[in-house]
């Protein structure tokens, strides 16, 4: 299991067990996963094709292609001829994203570290 995903099932379990959930609205009924109300009715069988084939929107093509290029960038050495050609990739990529209006620091941020920081400190 992932840092993140064992940090947040801590704060779940401990929720559940305190009692937190309880009284929530809606408890007790059956999830709507696929809520699709806020589409247009004549769009919906669309989007639902495109999601199922598994087709994402532009930016968040390009996110995934930002962070497989800066994943790859830490396997090459900075004298390897590929090096520039991929980091030129991935600072194009990372401008398209902001003119997009996307933040990019999850490119350049050290959340793992971060967030082990936190949750040592709260144990």
């Amino acid at each position: 299991m992932w840092l993140l995903d064992q940090w947040a099932e801590r704060h779940i379990l401990d929720a559940q067990r305190n009692g937190e959930f309880d009284s929530l609205a809606g408890s007790g009924k059956r999830l709507e996963l696929d809520d699709d109300h806020h589409v247009l009715a004549e769009l919906r069988a669309g989007y639902r094709l495109l999601k199922n084939a598994g087709c994402l929107p532009p930016e968040l093509e390009q996110r995934k292609q930002a962070l497989q290029l800066a994943d790859l960038l830490q396997t090459v050495r900075e004298d390897d001829p590929r090096f520039n050609k991929l980091h030129r990739q991935l600072t194009l990529l990372e401008l398209k994203l902001r003119q997009a209006g996307l933040n990019t620091d999850f490119l350049h941020g050290d959340y793992a570290g971060k967030l082990l920081n936190k949750i040592k400190g709260e144990s």
